[in-house]
């Protein structure tokens, strides 16, 4: 312990005689080690860290395939939980949900609340126990027993205080329910953190049919079972389940068979991360080569320190001290720079994430776990001493065997620096060449595929002069028997708010486009002839009012709109997307007055357009085949008389995004209805920047990366440059007395430095070559072997070196003959 004391006091008076060593050195390890520490605690938060719920490595999402009607995914259908629930032996319990908007009614103003619709399985599955009352039993979740409601604690802190609130009553969509329960504090429903509301299912099992596979489902195994046993356990209930319940009106049990629905069962997890993964692991990577560069910037100067003292160690080698002591000093300082950058670089890293969860980015989920935990710590720890070992030993291994005859014959003025000691160095700066290039193309690959995205059209105009928002009509307001009431209703709205200044153009819809509703259904074509059984391609449906396409800026490539006559007519109509109409029909202009259907109850409805290709999923997704059909229809899907209840409004105004417009739009929609609140207000806009959100993430990250390792890299080149120059003094003043002019002593430096980038460059472009297609799932539109992304960042790069060599090469040329000869 008294010899740790010794070598501990003797490396920390070394390091403070040297403060800007010190202070250099401490920065660029908390940059590298903060930087690693800070994404690591978001991969941990996020890809790590198991669910917090008991034995969460029990829940798994319930997800099937149809590859007979090539869909790599669906969810869960009410009739298969039925059967899943009844007869299955593996699983403890199942539950399926589902995300629904309600509006409450009572107070000063109508008010939007978020919801989740559940069986009353889905809670006790995820362990939570409620801080007041109960949560939904069996009973609750039949069909006609009474109205309840459970809140999440933000909403009850919100709206109630902290007092009681079990027995009191709310008001959603016109039903008085019963509160039963709060639920507590820390309990998240998976990742969803806006939810108010939580309602139970209340299906009614008499009433199932086939089909309707709009719920997500997830289970808890029993203890000891594995997912393939699940797996087997439950495929074979599918046929028991298609044999147990009637198909819809106009479709056959043969449809369902054919389609070969399988099971897709994964960890719980999965639903909750989604495919952050690649992009978080390619960060991680990114910050591993930022660190590594920084360690061989650090172990550079290390080596010019040690360089510097190589007397000192002959001396004391010359005194009796062993290779042992010498290695143990020299590792010694580097352990405490090493953990005192550690430290610095937790304190960053801490701070950043502090930022990252303020600005939450859209698309990283379990934004709420992120931080610094003892994982975490003990990570950086991890680091702190793996960094200590890598920047200590390079000087080690070349210096720790100085013997006193070499050291104390090294002073001498006749001879200057050789080149066996400027290899190490020479070799780091390669690395961080090498390193700092493969994270440039990195972020070249992610800018050209992010330029990509947004040349892409999304087959609507400006949407940032898009305002949208949703409304929901009730039955309790407006009764079933009424429905042509409702489109009343809505078309004295759209009414309404033409005439607010600045709108240029209103229409309805059921599908504002990137806004993840995802409804699809097959679609018959008169003209086709269908085997028993075989099911269409899936159609994204969508009912619309008549102006959709000129408000949205979406092109009609043939035929027309629909009219409001046609709408309270019930006119059979339908407008299709243009690769729908490609697909069937070879050209838009052929596709015109074909007819289509859903069920075989269904009427034909007569194409009268083809609407351009619209991007809904994002434009790095393919343009979904669409349909668009009138809101208020008869015989459509086994409904004798459809009507849209839930709908959004897409306004075109100059205004859009501002809360002066927004107030007087919901002035002019409470002046139809003071009873309906205004949900999911955005601009579409905001909907397509959100689309590319996980883009401008991964791309500003990489390019943060990469900005960070090519500093890192020009500091080496720099660095080593400068001190060629400064232990070559002598060399350059006989130079200069035999006649050298100064061009060429300064270009005799960069090409130095521009050798050692190049030799880098090739290293990178191998290691590029070889990494690269990691990437592939990252882009769009763009190879991973890109040349124009090689080519330019290979040019930058060796632009940026020229100037780095170039700086510190001028001061050979300005250097004294006179001085130089004398110097030592």
């Amino acid at each position: 312990m008294a010899l740790f004391r010794v070598h501990f006091m003797h490396a920390f008076r070394r390091l403070a005689r040297a403060p800007l060593f010190t202070a250099i050195t401490l920065i660029t390890l908390a940059v590298g080690i903060g930087a690693k520490t800070g994404v690591f605690s978001v991969v941990e938060g996020v890809l790590l860290k198991p669910l917090a719920y008991p034995h969460s490595d029990r829940l798994i999402g319930v997800w099937h395939k149809a590859p007979g009607i090539n869909i790599p995914q669906i969810n869960i259908a009410p009739f298969l939980y039925f059967i899943y629930r009844e007869q299955n032996k593996t699983l403890e319990d199942i539950g399926i949900y589902n995300r629904a908007d309600f509006s409450m009614t009572g107070g000063a103003q109508p008010e939007q609340v978020q919801g989740l619709v559940v069986t009353d399985g889905t809670l006790p599955l995820l362990g939570v126990q409620p801080v007041q009352g109960r949560l939904f039993t069996r009973q609750d979740d039949q069909p006609k027993a009474p109205k309840t409601v459970v809140l999440t604690y933000g909403y009850w802190q919100r709206h109630f205080g902290r007092g009681s609130v079990v027995g009191h009553t709310v008001t959603l969509d016109g039903e008085v329910r019963e509160i039963i329960g709060v639920l507590p504090k820390s309990f998240r429903f998976l990742d969803q953190d806006d939810v108010d509301i939580i309602l139970p299912m209340q299906l009614n099992r008499s009433e199932t049919k086939l089909g309707q596979f709009n719920n997500e489902g997830l289970a808890r195994l029993r203890p000891g079972v594995t997912m393939e046993q699940a797996t087997a356990d439950l495929a074979r209930l599918i046929p028991v389940a298609i044999h147990s319940f009637p198909a819809p009106q106009g479709f056959s049990p043969a449809i369902f068979e054919k389609a070969n629905i399988a099971m897709d069962l994964h960890p719980l997890k999965n639903d909750v991360v989604g495919d952050i993964g690649n992009v978080l692991w390619v960060l991680m990577g990114s910050i591993v080569i930022v660190l590594l560069v920084a360690c061989a910037n650090v172990a550079n100067l290390l080596l010019v320190r040690v360089e510097g003292r190589r007397q000192e160690l002959a001396i004391r080698s010359a005194l009796g001290a062993g290779r042992a002591n010498i290695t143990v000093g020299l590792l010694f300082e580097s352990l405490i720079l090493g953990l005192a950058g550690s430290l610095i670089g937790l304190a960053l890293a801490f701070g950043a994430l502090r930022i990252l969860v303020a600005l939450a980015p859209t698309g990283l989920p379990r934004l709420h776990e992120i931080g610094i935990d003892l994982p975490v710590l003990l990570f950086t720890l991890g680091v702190a001493l793996f960094v200590s070992f890598v920047i200590g030993m390079i000087p080690v291994l070349k210096y720790s065997g100085v013997t006193a005859s070499t050291g104390l014959r090294e002073g001498g003025r006749s001879l200057s620096q050789s080149r066996e000691r400027h290899r190490a160095r020479k070799a780091l700066v390669v690395v961080q060449v090498a390193l700092a290039l493969v994270l440039l193309i990195c972020s070249g690959l992610m800018i050209r595929t992010f330029r990509a995205l947004v040349h892409v059209s999304p087959g609507f105009s400006d949407p940032g002069t898009l305002q949208a928002f949703a409304i929901f009509i009730p039955e309790t307001q407006i009764p079933d028997t009424q429905k042509e009431r409702v489109v009343n209703t809505q078309q004295a709205i759209l009414n309404r708010l033409a005439a607010v200044p600045g709108v240029s153009s209103v229409a309805i819809t059921t599908s504002i486009p990137m806004s993840n509703n995802r409804s699809f259904d097959p679609v018959f074509a008169n003209d086709r002839v269908y085997k028993e059984g075989e099911l269409p391609p899936l159609r994204r449906f969508k009912f619309i009012s008549p102006g959709f396409f000129s408000t949205m800026g979406i092109p009609l490539v043939a035929g027309r709109d629909m009219t409001w006559p046609e709408e309270f007519e019930k006119r059979p109509l339908a407008i299709i997307s243009e690769n729908f109409a490609r697909e069937y029909w070879g050209s838009p202009a052929n596709a015109i007055g074909k007819f289509v259907r859903v069920g075989s109850n269904d009427p034909w409805h007569e194409i009268i357009g083809v609407a351009a290709n619209v991007y809904d999923d994002g434009v790095s997704q393919l343009p979904s085949s669409a349909i668009y059909w009138p809101l208020f229809q008869d015989n459509f899907e086994t409904q004798k008389e459809m009507v849209q209840r839930y709908v959004s409004f897409t306004i075109r105004s100059p205004r859009a995004g501002s809360a002066a417009f927004m107030s007087e739009v919901q002035k002019a929609v409470w002046s139809i209805d003071a009873d309906l609140p205004l949900a999911d207000p955005t601009t579409v806009g905001a909907l397509y920047t959100k689309s590319m959100a996980r883009t401008s993430f991964t791309l500003v990250m990489l390019c943060v990366a990469g900005t960070m390792a090519l500093l890192l890299g020009i500091v080496g080149i720099y660095g080593v440059i400068s001190y060629a120059v400064s232990q070559r003094t002598r060399e350059i003043g006989i130079r200069m007395a035999l006649g050298a002019q100064r061009e060429t002593l300064t270009a005799m430096f960069v090409r130095q430095g521009l050798v050692l980038t190049g030799v880098g460059i090739a290293v990178g472009l191998v290691v590029a070559f070889l990494t690269m297609r990691l990437m592939s799932s990252l882009l769009f539109h763009v190879s991973p072997m890109d040349p124009w992304t090689y080519s330019l960042t290979t040019l930058c790069v060796i632009g940026i070196a020229w100037l780095a060599c170039y700086l510190p090469s001028r001061r050979a040329a300005v250097v004294n003959p006179v001085n130089a000869l004398r110097s030592e």
